[in-house]
């Protein structure tokens, strides 16, 4: 049997045209990978550089150094106006703490002026207070003096001061004439039903230190009062209703 000749295979244009076709396709698509691995790989590689690694350290440190700036600024802000808050209510209540103290020794004044209580009726030295004269050995003295609202007649007099200290190594009193104004040598006079303060002023030595104030009140037709305030008192300003005497 004769042997057949071995098939042959014919290649078709439009075939030999899709391989070309193909071809092309698959070496356009492994360039476009190629390419978009390199780009991939220089963004990774520029993202991590230390430049713009820095860069972007930078940017949000800055940012976070104007937000502390800010919160620092609001602060501080607060602050003041906490400090002038504290401070306008430190004055406030310091005006009430001297307007209620000034409203209870008022208080107290006008109890004792109209107190129904036999032990504070007739005539009393109410307040006693010292200020020093600047530049000058020399003091102003305020003087109250009151009597039960009820006795309901004025009282007149006189009232005389002596002081009493320590000069050298003595001790030694001097008394209203060495103190006292010459037009008013019989003491400061006085007339009131209710209450009167007196006002004075007097030189002491330069080597004289006081130590007491005696007060003696000469009332027409009543007995008189004498009180003595030991002169540190005096000068506090705090004195009410002074008892006791020589």
């Amino acid at each position: 049997m004769a042997s057949r000749p071995p098939p042959r295979f014919v290649v078709r244009p439009h075939d030999e045209a899709s391989q070309r076709r193909r071809r092309l396709w698959l070496g356009a698509a492994w360039l476009a990978s190629l390419l978009l691995t390199a780009l991939v790989v220089g963004t990774l590689a520029w993202r991590t550089t230390p430049a713009a690694v820095d860069g972007r350290e930078a940017r949000q440190l800055a940012a976070q150094n104007d937000a502390l700036r800010q919160q620092v600024a609001n602060l501080r802000r607060a602050q003041q106006v906490t400090g002038i808050a504290t401070k306008s209510l430190r004055g406030t209540l310091a005006e009430r703490e001297e307007e209620i103290s000034g409203l209870r020794a008022d208080l107290g004044f006008y109890s004792r002026l109209v107190g129904g209580n036999a032990q504070r009726e007739g005539l009393k030295v109410q307040e006693v207070q010292l200020r020093p004269v600047p530049g000058a050995h020399a003091w102003n003295l305020a003087l109250s003096l009151t009597q039960n609202a009820k006795r309901g007649s004025d009282v007149s007099g006189t009232v005389t001061l002596g002081v009493e200290g320590v000069r050298g190594d003595k001790v030694v009193a001097l008394d209203w004439p060495q103190l006292g104004d010459a037009a008013q040598k019989d003491g400061l006079p006085f007339r009131f039903r209710y209450f009167q303060q007196l006002h004075a002023t007097f030189m002491l030595p330069a080597d004289f230190k006081p130590t007491r104030l005696r007060i003696h009140v000469r009332a027409e037709g009543e007995d008189g009062v004498d009180r003595t305030v030991a002169w540190s008192d005096a000068l506090s300003g705090n004195l009410t209703t002074i008892e006791g005497g020589n």
